[in-house]
């Protein structure tokens, strides 16, 4: 048994302290949020502490932070992921890393699971850049399905500081309880999705939630905490924590030894 542990990261935040923890990164391309120097600084970090890379776009929207609907054309919202794919693997060829993913950012990551020609557009643009790329989605999601559907690797993705309704959702970020920071909390979901495929709802009820990668974003309070907690309650499970490219059997990676940060 195997999981990915992954965060968002090139967002502003405490980057450098939750890399360690992590097997894959999600960085951000400069559009919802980050800069040249920030994708560069981020992806060397990643390197540093041999964690798979991955791009991380969404919407040209800082003021939003990329989580709210910007509606455009599909063939837009293909080129805006296939430009921030571009930009980011630029960072990463050049430190002699290789990009191993794509998972999008905020309402575009929410948009390919709402909207079908999202979906396809979004998909598309990670299969005109390179078909062998691993595209990242909510669980059950018509992102991955897209996905499925045109040949590329898919991972389905759960979250450990984010609490789920009855329906599988993720409870709004504008309701009370929606992010767990919690680091008791968020590390037994992430134990219980990685173990038993099972997360508590908001109501107590049981959904199940199959994942081969689990998230921890970035920008939630206190995130190194909570990844430094998840490994060490995966480690007490016999979890074995690998990135991506593992789990998956993709393209080959710059990867994280299994038990290294512990």
């Amino acid at each position: 048994m195997s999981i990915d542990l992954n965060a968002d990261v090139g967002e502003g935040m405490a980057d450098a302290d939750l890399l360690p923890f992590l097997t894959s990164a999600n960085v951000a391309c400069g559009l919802h949020a980050g800069d040249p120097n920030s994708m560069d600084e981020t992806v060397a970090l990643a390197v540093a502490h041999g964690v798979a890379i991955g791009a991380h776009p969404g919407y040209a929207d800082r003021e939003n932070f990329g989580r709210l609907l910007v509606e455009m054309p599909a063939g837009d919202v293909e080129r805006l992921v296939l430009y921030q794919i571009g930009a980011l693997d630029g960072f990463v060829r050049a430190r002699g890393a290789v990009l191993t993913h794509v998972k999008p950012h905020g309402a575009l990551y929410h948009a390919g699971d709402e909207y079908p020609d999202v979906a396809r557009a979004i998909t598309e643009a990670v299969r005109r850049y390179r078909s062998t790329l691993i595209l990242v989605g909510k669980s059950g999601s018509m992102l991955t399905e897209a996905g499925r559907d045109a040949g590329l690797p898919v991972a389905d993705e759960a979250f450990a500081d984010r609490r789920y309704q009855a329906d599988g959702n993720l409870v709004p970020r504008g309701r009370p309880g929606a992010v767990q920071t919690d680091p008791e909390e968020a590390a037994a979901q992430a134990v219980s999705i990685a173990r038993d495929g099972i997360a508590v709802a908001d109501d107590g009820s049981k959904v199940e939630v199959h994942a081969d990668t689990i998230c921890v974003h970035g920008d939630t309070a206190g995130a190194p905490a909570i990844a430094r907690l998840i490994r060490e309650r995966l480690r007490q499970e016999s979890i074995a924590v690998a990135p991506l490219s593992a789990v998956k059997k993709g393209p080959a990676a710059v990867a994280a030894p299994v038990e290294r940060h512990a």
